[in-house]
């Protein structure tokens, strides 16, 4: 008996020491189950926190558009509301301007019923009294206001002219314009330039192939003039048939003369660079320039000569130089008939 007590002793006493053993195994299972936790926790909030962080930063672009639109919505109201007040005053002002003008047309209604019915009464005062002879103040102005409008429209119509003539020139008319020579007019046109009306003659150069626009009030200031009568164009041809006059100046300078001549329209002073650049078969060569503003002399005055007696312009330059050639032909007999004379009385003597 007491064997299996002592054995009964010792086996608890086995039991106490294997029981803390298994208390502290208990504890650490415990305690690792608690930072197993804590370190779960610790992860969730993270990703949380993360999770959240990125949101707010995806949210603050959308709150910043949000803002601006709510600013551009705001700025749009207020201009809105400016435009809309700013035609409400001109609509308000456009009214009173309407309301004036209504007042002012009917307080000139009422003044001119006023002025009829004093004419009115007074006409008959007037017939009562045979010895008064004039007719009230208002009523002549009346009859002088009633006579000039029917004088007016008779008037205009006496001082309009035809569509086809302005200025003693005709449609269809052959005239001179100094820079281009002779041309046609087609039409008279009106056209409006910078806000004013302009009436324009329209010339057709044929060999030119050009079109010219002349305002009806520049004629004297361009030089357009009518084409030459018989009497001037008989004064140029007797121009040709004089003796070359030739400046002993530079060619530069007799040049620029030639030009202006040229330019200036007048039919004698284009005859006379013709005559002046003419050469016969006799005389020395001329040099290109020379030819050049012989030509255009020669073509300016054989247009003009064509246009007053009806010939086609190869005629009219046949018909010049002809008179050049026999002038400058009877110029050379006479040279020679006087040097052989001379000849003859030298060997006389």
């Amino acid at each position: 008996m007491a064997e299996k007590k002592q054995k009964t002793k010792t086996a608890a006493k086995k039991a106490t020491k294997k029981a803390p053993a298994s208390s502290t195994k208990r504890t650490a299972s415990k305690t690792t189950a608690r930072k197993a936790t804590t370190a779960r926790t610790s992860a969730a909030s993270r990703s949380a926190a993360k999770k959240t962080s990125t949101a707010v930063k995806k949210a603050t672009p959308a709150k910043t558009a949000a803002k601006s639109a709510t600013k551009s919505a705001a700025k749009a109201k207020t201009t809105a509301t400016k435009k809309a007040s700013v035609k409400e005053a001109m609509k308000a002002a456009q009214a009173k301007l309407a309301a004036a003008s209504a007042s002012k047309a009917k307080a000139k209604t009422k003044a001119t019923a006023a002025a009829a019915k004093t004419t009115a009464r007074a006409a008959p005062k007037a017939a009562a009294k045979p010895a008064v002879k004039a007719k009230p103040v208002a009523a002549k102005a009346a009859a002088q206001k009633a006579a000039a409008a029917l004088v007016a429209p008779a008037a205009s119509d006496k001082k309009k002219k035809p569509a086809n003539q302005r200025h003693g020139f005709k449609i269809n008319e052959y005239v001179v314009y100094p820079a281009h020579g002779v041309g046609k007019i087609v039409g008279i046109e009106e056209q409006e330039i910078a806000g004013m009306a302009l009436e324009l003659f329209v010339i057709n150069f044929e060999k030119e192939k050009l079109t010219l626009r002349v305002p009806t009030g520049k004629l004297e200031s361009v030089g357009m003039r009518k084409l030459a009568d018989e009497a001037l164009v008989a004064k140029g041809m007797h121009v040709l048939k004089g003796r070359a006059r030739v400046k002993r100046t530079m060619w530069s300078r007799r040049a620029q003369e030639y030009i202006a001549k040229i330019n200036s329209g007048d039919l004698i002073s284009i005859a006379e660079v013709v005559r002046d650049l003419y050469r016969s078969e006799a005389q020395p060569e001329q040099s290109y320039s020379e030819r050049q503003l012989y030509e255009d002399a020669l073509d300016r005055m054989a247009r003009e000569l064509a246009a007053v007696e009806k010939l086609d312009e190869r005629g009219a330059v046949q018909r010049i130089v002809e008179v050049l050639s026999k002038s400058a032909r009877g110029r050379r007999i006479a040279e020679e008939e006087a040097e052989a004379a001379e000849a003859s009385a030298a060997s006389a003597a």
